[in-house]
């Protein structure tokens, strides 16, 4: 294992890589509230099927940094992928396995949607992850999901600003709770991974991602055309594997995202896993990425 900072874009990125250098590119996104620790485990298990493995922490978690004072904390899903791609470009990766989950997961599909001559095949948690801002507003299929969203509306208040600020360790403790019922974790492993929320960017951008993806603040102006392109619902045209748990707290219809995936794709349902995938499942996760680089003809 590896640890580095590349400066890529607009931000100085830390960098977990397991594996041989000269290996098959696999990048692999961790989501909210976690951190790269979720890929410890699958990422051995890549490195020995031959992969270099780059787990890097997103913006506003770990020791990523921005490069500027000015350059807004947007926690959008449009700065999400330009991140992404700006770190292949620093890697000087050309193209690459992609793989994710909430957010990490959002950055792969915009970066397989917009730029797909840059990914080799796609692994998605949650199936077709860009959000559809126009329809945020609509409220939740049933009273039970949208309650699971309480998070979310949380966010929008300053009051929620202040209790993520005070309370962070506790409400991701509880997230994971929720939305990963049969995940045992103990308290270590936590702990571990909370340490990453304690970046002095962490507030500023989780509270823009769920404002902005609601509608309620503007995004970085400099990502205002990707933000236009993400609003059309692009197809994924990559060869990919999508997965859902069926315990995941958060889970609601994806399938109906499938259609989105126009290139050749298949979709899993992981029996009794949350939403942290890689983690609770780590050789299930790696079978889906083998899988989508075998129909990648890899």
């Amino acid at each position: 294992m590896r640890q580095l900072l590349v400066t890529a874009g607009v931000l100085q990125v830390e960098v977990t890589e397991h594996g041989p250098s000269d290996g098959w590119p696999c990048v692999m996104g961790h989501g909210f509230p976690y951190d790269a620790h979720a890929y410890d485990e699958a990422a051995i298990l890549l490195a020995q099927a031959g992969a270099r493995v780059i787990v890097p922490s997103l913006r506003g978690f770990g020791a990523t940094r921005f490069l500027s004072a000015d350059t807004p904390r947007s926690g959008e899903q449009a700065v999400l992928g330009a991140d992404l791609l700006a770190l292949l470009d620093a890697l000087d990766i050309e193209r690459a396995v992609l793989g994710g989950y909430d957010w990490g997961g959002r950055a792969c599909c915009v970066v397989s949607a917009l730029w797909p001559d840059r990914v080799v095949a796609l692994v998605s948690s949650n199936t077709y992850n860009i959000q559809n801002i126009a329809r945020a507003m609509e409220p939740a299929a049933t009273a039970s999901e949208e309650s699971a969203l309480w998070y979310q509306y949380y966010f929008h208040s300053e009051r929620g600003r202040r209790g993520l600020e005070r309370n962070r360790r506790d409400i991701a403790r509880l997230l994971w709770r929720q939305w990963s019922p049969t995940w045992a974790f103990d308290e270590a492993t936590f702990l571990r991974s909370a340490a990453a929320f304690d970046n002095p960017d962490f507030v500023e951008v989780v509270i823009h991602s769920y404002r902005h993806r609601f509608g309620l603040v503007p995004g970085d102006p400099a990502c205002a055309e990707l933000e236009a392109r993400l609003a059309e619902q692009p197809a994924i045209t990559v060869p990919a594997v999508t997965l859902d748990g069926t315990a995941d707290g958060l889970r609601t219809d994806t399938t109906s995202g499938i259609p989105k995936f126009t290139g050749p794709h298949e979709h899993r349902f992981l029996q009794g896993c949350g939403h942290n995938p890689p983690q609770e499942r780590p050789g299930e996760w790696v079978d889906a990425v083998l899988r989508a680089r075998a129909l990648a003809g890899c």
